[in-house]
């Protein structure tokens, strides 16, 4: 446990170191720039959906506030939980899975450092749910300390949802599970965007990067035998 521990730890470091280098540069304006070129890409591909998919939600605020806890918390605690079970349980597909998700949270830092992407939130036309629905400051200075605020691209959430739901679907013992489980990416692509947070074209890459993490997770597991 103190070796998993460790290595969560390490890669949650380059994940803020990262973020204080982009930051302590001109990260914001280039951020806010990369994020106008994603809108502009998206219009020309018809797929730039956020702002109607927003002004469609924002007409049921107690839904909103499902929305928002959804995306602060719920994701990447069931990547934790489902790791934590399977860890818990002696699994021996836990390797490959906490080895993916370690894998796509590294694999997406140089597209953070070389390409930092402001969410949608943070441009005109984009509504902040978390801040004017629910009234929590993501630019707060102190919780900024604890993330990355030009990450967007590739969306992360998407990237450990590819993850988790293609593990829980291979365990899932009924077709309704599987079903769920495989429809989970499309379920976070769908809040991420609701909620301002990330653009479609985030979540394509962040998708093609949970696979790719997975298929690494997966020749990493290969090699090596769990230690418990």
């Amino acid at each position: 446990m103190r070796r998993e521990l460790t290595l969560v730890l390490l890669v949650y470091g380059v994940y803020l170191l990262v973020a204080r280098i982009v930051l302590r540069r001109d990260g914001r304006d280039r951020a806010r720039r990369n994020a106008e070129r994603i809108v502009t890409v998206e219009k020309r591909l018809g797929i730039h959906v956020e702002p109607a998919l927003q002004r469609a939600v924002l007409r049921f605020p107690r839904a909103v506030h499902g929305l928002n806890m959804g995306y602060a918390v719920f994701n990447f605690g069931l990547a934790a939980t489902w790791c934590a079970f399977l860890y818990g349980s002696r699994d021996p597909e836990y390797r490959r899975v906490s080895r993916a998700c370690l894998l796509g949270h590294l694999g997406a830092q140089p597209v953070f450092l070389l390409m930092p992407t402001a969410p949608p939130r943070a441009l005109e036309g984009f509504v902040d749910t978390i801040g004017e629905v629910s009234g929590f400051d993501m630019e707060h200075p102190t919780f900024v300390r604890l993330y990355n605020p030009v990450a967007a691209m590739p969306s992360l959430h998407v990237t450990f949802a590819v993850v988790t739901g293609a593990a829980m679907a291979d365990r899932a013992s009924s077709r309704t599970l599987k079903a769920a489980a495989h429809g989970y990416p499309a379920m976070v692509a769908f809040v991420i965007a609701a909620t301002g947070n990330h653009y479609v074209l985030d979540a394509v890459a962040g998708a093609a990067l949970g696979w790719a993490a997975r298929a690494a997770g997966s020749a990493v597991a290969g090699r090596r035998s769990v230690r418990w």
